[in-house]
Parts: structure tokens; sequence; C-alpha cells
């Protein structure tokens, strides 16, 4: 792995673990919508991460989702559940962002915190098995404060 992947990969790890405390302060200040799109973020930084470790690039949101599909989900490397999650929250990132009068309700979306937090787990682990050169320095799940 280069010195470039191995700075991509640790600053997108440190973007997943940062963006999951926002989306937490987020719904904990009922802004529902954007914890929704703050969940996403997490994801996408992460999977993000995976890729660029992996010399594999996508300059739009639906390339890394088509990504992961194809290179994680398909084989088995993460679960079909997991990507099913990805999707939701995909999906439901555009819809509070781009369509008008839509406000997620806080008990229905709430779960999904816990959800994302193992995705973005998962991924984490992920990189730290498959590339034992990020250093001791790169974001440990860990860090995530409940």
């Amino acid at each position: 792995m280069t010195t470039s992947q191995n700075d991509i990969t640790k600053y997108r790890l440190e973007r997943a673990i940062e963006t999951l405390e926002e989306a937490k302060t987020m719904l904990q200040n009922g802004h529902t919508n954007a914890f929704v799109n703050r969940l996403y973020y997490a994801c996408f930084y992460s999977v993000s991460a995976w890729l660029a470790l992996n010399d594999l690039v996508s300059s739009k949101h639906s390339g890394v989702r088509a990504l992961m599909h194809q290179k994680l989900v398909k084989h088995g490397i993460i679960s079909i559940e997991q990507g099913i999650l990805y999707d939701r929250l995909f999906n439901n990132r555009q819809k509070g962002d781009y369509v008008d009068f839509v406000h997620f309700n806080a008990e229905e979306v709430a779960p999904w915190l816990d959800e994302a937090k193992m995705f973005v787990e998962t991924i984490n682990s992920l990189i730290y098995w498959e590339d034992r050169d990020i250093p001791d320095s790169a974001p440990r799940f860990a860090q995530f404060k409940d």
C-alpha cells in the first residue's frame, strides 16, 4: 500500500467515526433528517476507506454503492443485511436532503444508529484485517463514544 492510500484510508476512517458522533448529536437535538444524513455519510466514508485500500475509486455516491455490492456483498465479505442497510441509508438520505416535506420520525430512525455503528465497525475491522501496514495511530472503532 502506498503512503497516499494509507493516508486516504486513515482519513476516511477518522471521518466515519467522527460522523457517527455527529449523527448521535443530531438525534439528541431532534434533527432527524441530519441524523439520517450523518449515518449515511459514516457508512459512505467507511466504504470509501476500504475502496481506497483496494485501489478502487468512484466519483459518485451511486458508484461507491455499486462497488460495495459488487466487491463486498456479492462475495459474502459483508452480509446482505449490511448491504440492505447501506441502501436504506442511501435512499433515505436522498429523500431527507432533496424531497420537500420529508421529516423522519425519531422513534423509527433511532435504531439505525446501532446498525450504522456495526456497519462501520465491520468495515473498520475488515480494513485492519486486510492491511497490517496501517499505522497504530489510525482510528480504531473503539474511539466512538457511546
